[in-house]
């Protein structure tokens, strides 16, 4: 974190190739063509993987203890939380539980929408600005809300 804070998070768009070197000199798998822009953060980036021309913005928080898998084609909108832990609140304690996201290929998460542990967001989805995504979601659908909820097929054209 001390690295990546120091080198990694800060620098206009163009510093996305030197990004993408901390990422993977820290064992982040990441496609060609992908664009990391600054201010993102990533707490273990050995459970980060990301597919070909993928556009992670400004202010993304990947939250992973989990794996995070994000797709080829996919966008990931400013202020996106994807988070893989939570808490057991069945035990006093409220332990550390956590469990893998997967974002599908040619994906759209707008603007600080909130994906949580365990979600898979299938191909072609697209989620509405600030909504909260607990569930999985079938691909070539449009959703939003918080819940969030179906919304409308998204046309393949």
């Amino acid at each position: 974190m001390l690295v990546w804070n120091v080198l990694g998070r800060f620098g206009p768009r163009a510093f996305s190739p030197m990004r993408i070197l901390l990422l993977r000199m820290f064992g982040a798998t990441i496609g060609e063509g992908v664009l990391i822009c600054p201010a993102i953060k990533v707490l273990m980036p050995w459970h980060l993987n990301i597919g070909a021309f993928t556009a992670v913005a400004e202010g993304v928080d990947i939250y992973n203890f989990g794996q995070v898998h994000i797709g080829k084609n996919t966008c990931v909108s400013q202020g996106v939380w994807l988070c893989t832990g939570s808490h057991d609140y069945n035990v006093p304690n409220f332990p550390l539980i956590w469990d893998d996201i997967r974002v599908g290929d040619g994906v759209w998460l707008a603007a600080q929408s909130f994906v949580g542990p365990g979600v898979t967001i299938g191909d072609g989805a697209v989620v509405g600005a600030r909504s909260v995504v607990t569930r999985d979601l079938e691909g070539w659908t449009v959703y939003a809300g918080n819940p969030c909820a179906l919304i409308k097929p998204r046309r393949r054209d």
